[in-house]
């Protein structure tokens, strides 16, 4: 998988490109918006990870070109803004996910997961759909056999993460990392809290949550 990094801190760069090497992937990196553009729209990159704040080209222009010429690419935006009406601004002009600086590396990485499993999964108008649930990724819903499941946003996102995810094992500490943005002891000891939570709310209407247990490993969505 190729995934080319659109960043003006070079230090950061770096450390994203060796990170995500030493993962498996194919990497490029500029920090210049013009240059980067150049890159995006005459290669074969399957997700972009991109800052907003460039030189020459900024990372908003750089997202509507990509969009307008319809490349077929998963973009995370990696911004220090971090207001709320600029998060929906980089989602409406097209970015699949919006991440703020600082961050932590295992957290990009589930996110970058997460963003891999919805391109191979072909996923349906935002819709995955594993037996007889359905998770709606824009109304942030889980359906059993047509009937919301009613999560909070924190055992929505937990599932959300492991249902984008089927088949791999995530450990407690990169679901941490995907739900509080940051790594703590109290997020970490909530991973087991939300999932039980979000059984029981299945339960309630008749279904078990196909959400398992590896022990010393972490949690993993089964086939249905």
């Amino acid at each position: 998988m190729k995934i080319l990094i659109i960043e003006d801190s070079t230090s950061l760069r770096r450390s994203l490109k060796i990170g995500l090497t030493n993962l498996g992937f194919t990497v490029d990196d500029t920090g210049d918006g013009s240059e980067g553009l150049s890159m995006v729209l005459a290669g074969d990159y399957s997700l972009l990870i991109l800052d907003l704040m460039l030189p020459s080209v900024d990372g908003t222009a750089i997202l509507k070109a990509i969009r307008q010429a319809k490349k077929d690419i998963k973009v995370l935006i990696l911004s220090a803004r971090d207001l709320t009406e600029d998060k929906i601004e980089g989602l409406l002009n097209g970015a699949d996910d919006y991440l703020t600086k600082p961050f932590s590396f295992d957290e990009l990485h589930v996110r970058l997961l997460c963003l891999m499993r919805r391109g191979s999964l072909n996923i349906n108008e935002s819709k995955i759909n594993i037996g007889l649930f359905s998770l709606d990724l824009h109304l942030k819903q889980l359906l059993c056999n047509g009937v919301d499941a009613n999560l909070t946003p924190n055992e929505y996102k937990l599932v959300e993460c492991l249902f984008t995810n089927q088949g791999k094992v995530i450990s407690p500490e990169k679901l941490s990392e995907y739900l509080a943005g940051q790594y703590n002891a109290i997020a970490k000891n909530s991973i087991e809290a939300h999932l039980s939570t979000a059984r029981k709310k299945v339960r309630d209407i008749g279904h078990d949550l196909p959400i398992k247990t590896k022990r010393g490993f972490g949690y993993f969505v089964e086939s249905c």
